[in-house]
């Protein structure tokens, strides 16, 4: 009787990328999403600039603890 071979496959390895990929999607339709609601409220520049950094900083620091 013939040893089963075990099978690898470079699929089982990419879990992170699909991570990252989705994970960066959110980010930006999160951010946009921010900036987008600021921005209709008729502030500044400088005000959507900041949520946009101040967002971004949380969503990072967010990623950072989980």
């Amino acid at each position: 009787m013939a040893k089963a071979m075990a099978e690898t496959h470079r699929s089982g390895r990419a879990g992170w990328l699909r991570a990252a990929v989705l994970g960066s999607d959110d980010a930006i339709v999160s951010i946009s999403s921010l900036m987008i609601g600021v921005a209709a409220s008729a502030a500044s520049r400088e005000a959507i600039l900041i949520a946009g950094v101040a967002g971004m900083v949380a969503g990072a620091m967010s990623m950072a603890v989980g």
